[in-house]
């Protein structure tokens, strides 16, 4: 009997989850194939249509035709992030540009960009609601954007380039993903592991017993690569790790990314020259807060010029720091992290390893869902009849305050080969309510934290228990959602306001109150105490200075990329060094290259809005600013904030929303204040 390819049936599982169980590689390009000429049949439908153009017959109309589409690509390279394999890498390669000549066709289409044009020529005059008005904007600004006014050979050119792009920018991220796999530190000398602490060791032990190999084994994951670097003795382990980190993608090897990096950013300066923009980064940000690079450029000027000072300061301080303990040699960047945990330790009396104890990952979880159960009084209940796509990935039913179904939550926490690192919120299912379908998300987290071991269970650092929190808050952005049409539900906002729901969780990670709700020692139960999260609140600003200049240094990377004239770059180390040259601190490593792994930009959604993050903690700076006037458990104040945040998606301008919630636009003021680099 033939195999009947689940993605062409009907889902018919519980909330008609995704069917894991019986995916394969192999489905996913016939899947592909099947519905993308489904959807262009219902779209040719539209557009060949006699009818006279309406919000219903059009708008509405091209919003269901790629629904079906829309959540299969969302299976396809959900998966191609947390459980890849060769198989799906290649069918990547071969459905990802399908997919951008599916949507150029559309945008492209003659026909439909009429229709569209007319309701959009008329949309002061005809009665449509601002969520309407919202997405037939969105609708023509991408014809726009995407070439419609353009001539029969730039079209051709332009629809060439975003097919390039598409497979260029996959390739990348096969290369990081690559790189990082392919490194490991084998130690077979117990003296090369002194100073890393018990949990380390022992996650060593178990990834050498993983390849049969004896000793230990520390790899380029996070959850191995940050405690070694923070912790080891062995100072030269610790240059080998971190050379192999900062060298991924840059060694002249089949997984070298500089020549992609030349091609795309080439690519992308074309297709913004194409459409009549200086750049690529004036293309992005006429859809962004920011408007334009100028503004971004003054942006993180602003901030650079406030925290500057202050980092060259606190290097001093860890140089200082480490030769007082014996330390003769130059300060490299290899050394940073590892005399920063000790001064740390030295100035605030406790460290990392004196904290995770209290941060057991299921207590956080619970920590948590308790949490947003106090501002917004959702419930959430663990299930097991969920499809899964790793066995590692857990599965919650998330319920309104008055017991109606609202999301399906996917959690997957610990690292493996087939998951790129960093963590990240996604969804599996859109959230919408149109047409008769009332259709609740299915969210999803991914995190990269240290797995149980055969000596304790996953105990998160601090830095990782905000890092959930942040991705939590993306995932209540998108379970929380109350929109229309699926094009606006959710996360899908502007880029430098998608961040503001998330970032703004962050903010609990030093309020006692919460900590005293879960926070609790694994081993005895003992509450963690007053003074040890008095501790954590005063180290909260420790270096906020120099990590300041680090994330800004990261977005200068970027805009440099993306504000190029001429896309030509002869050499991608020297460009990147000259780009975040103003809040270079260390002397130059032969070798290294952030660009080359710099995936959030040449791989991701963040070309010339990497400045967002700061932007966003402009933002959650001062909108967390009221949850601390009224009180940070204050229902009305979250209210607000779901109603006029999580609840609306991209169904009006981010400012106009965040002004219904604060009653005004943001300074940086509440950012440098909080980090305490202003007054």
């Amino acid at each position: 009997m033939e195999d009947i390819n689940p993605l062409l049936i009907e889902f018919d599982g519980a909330f008609k989850t995704s069917p894991f169980d019986k995916l394969k590689s192999e489905h996913f390009v016939p899947a592909f194939n099947t519905v993308i000429e489904e959807s262009w049949n219902k779209i040719v439908e539209i557009a060949d249509s006699e009818t006279e153009p309406s919000f219903v017959n059009t708008v509405e109309e091209l919003e269901k035709a790629t629904i079906k589409l829309g959540r299969i690509s969302s299976i396809f390279f959900n998966l191609n992030s947390a459980e890849t394999n060769k198989e799906m890498q290649s069918a990547a390669q071969t459905i990802s540009p399908m997919l951008t000549e599916f949507n150029s066709n559309i945008l492209l289409n003659e026909n439909l960009y009429k229709r569209v044009k007319i309701l959009y020529n008329n949309i002061d005059i005809d009665d449509y609601s601002t969520e309407q008005k919202s997405l037939l904007k969105d609708y023509y600004t991408s014809f726009v954007r995407n070439g419609a006014d353009l001539d029969n050979d730039k079209r051709e050119r332009f629809v060439k380039i975003k097919k390039e792009l598409s497979t260029k920018t996959l390739k990348f991220q096969e290369n990081v993903l690559e790189e990082t796999n392919s490194f490991m530190l084998h130690i077979t000398d117990a003296d090369d592991l002194k100073g890393l602490p018990d949990y380390a060791v022992t996650a060593a032990k178990q990834e050498a017993e993983s390849r049969e190999l004896e000793g230990w084994v520390m790899t380029l994951d996070y959850p191995s690569y940050i405690p070694f670097m923070k912790y080891a003795d062995n100072r030269q382990l610790r240059e080998k790790m971190f050379r192999a980190y900062t060298s991924r993608s840059n060694k002249g090897n089949e997984y070298d990314n500089n020549n992609l990096i030349k091609e795309i950013v080439a690519l992308r300066l074309e297709l913004a020259n194409i459409l009549g923009y200086k750049t690529y980064a004036d293309y992005v940000l006429e859809q962004r807060m920011a408007l334009t690079p100028d503004k971004v450029n003054n942006f993180i000027s602003e901030l650079h010029d406030a925290s500057v000072e202050f980092a060259v300061k606190e290097k001093s301080e860890v140089v200082d720091f480490a030769s007082k303990s014996g330390f003769t040699e130059e300060l490299q960047r290899w050394d940073f992290s590892y005399y920063s945990e000790k001064l740390k330790s030295d100035k605030f009396g406790f460290n990392d390893e004196m904290i995770k104890p209290y941060f057991k990952l299921e207590n956080v979880t619970r920590g948590i869902f308790e949490l947003s159960e106090k501002l917004y009084g959702i419930s959430f209940k663990q299930v097991d009849n969920i499809p899964l796509y790793h066995e590692d990935v857990e599965t919650y039913e998330v319920y309104r305050p008055d017991g109606s179904f609202l999301s399906l939550l996917y959690m997957d926490f610990f690292p493996r080969k087939g998951k790129q690192g960093g963590a990240w919120m996604t969804d599996y299912c859109s959230q919408y309510n149109f047409g008769g379908d009332d259709v609740r998300p299915h969210i999803s987290i991914v995190c990269n934290f240290s797995k149980p071991t055969t000596d304790s269970p996953s105990l998160l650092t601090f830095d990782e228990v905000t890092t959930y929190l942040h991705e939590f808050g993306h995932a209540l952005h998108g379970m929380m959602s109350e929109c229309k049409y699926p094009s606006l539900s959710g996360t899908s906002v502007y880029r430098d306001f998608v961040e503001l729901p998330s970032q703004i969780m962050e903010n609990f990670a030093v309020e006692k109150e919460w900590l005293d709700m879960f926070a609790e020692h694994y081993t005895t139960g003992e509450k963690i105490p007053a003074d040890l999260i008095k501790k954590i609140i005063d180290a909260s600003n420790f270096q906020a200075g120099y990590l300041q200049e680090r994330q800004l240094s990261f977005g200068m990377n970027d805009m440099a990329w993306h504000t190029l004239t001429d896309g030509k770059v002869d050499d991608v180390v020297d460009f990147e060094s000259r780009a975040m040259a103003p809040t270079e601190l260390f002397p130059k490593v032969e070798g290294s290259a952030m660009s080359t792994a710099f995936s959030h930009i040449f791989a991701g959604g963040y070309a010339a809005g990497y400045y967002g993050y700061k932007w966003a903690e402009v933002l959650d700076a001062d909108a967390f600013s009221v949850f601390k006037e009224r009180g940070i458990f204050n229902k009305d104040v979250a209210g607000s904030f779901c109603k006029n945040i999580l609840q609306r998606g991209g169904t009006d301008h981010p400012m106009k929303l965040y002004k219904k919630f604060r009653g005004k636009e943001p300074s940086v003021k509440a950012l440098l204040k909080r980090s305490g680099l202003g007054e």
